[in-house]
């Protein structure tokens, strides 16, 4: 014997689990970048590799700027 079973799910209960689920998907990514930076700096640390050897760095702008 089949039943089949009609259950009403109020649009705001999709929203919310919508919600979360895209909530626990930002946490997660926000936790693999921060976590792959720091074993990224630790690994670059213990080769010696500096990762500013190459960029350009401007001067500061210090001064009177009155008329």
């Amino acid at each position: 014997m089949v039943m089949f079973n009609f259950a009403y799910l109020d649009p705001a209960t999709a929203t919310v689990l919508f919600s979360s689920i895209a909530g626990v998907a930002v946490t997660i990514g926000a936790a693999v970048a921060v976590y792959y930076h720091n074993i990224k700096k630790k690994v670059n640390d213990k080769l010696g590799i500096d990762e500013n050897a190459k960029k350009e760095v401007e001067e500061d702008v210090t001064g009177n700027f009155e008329d």
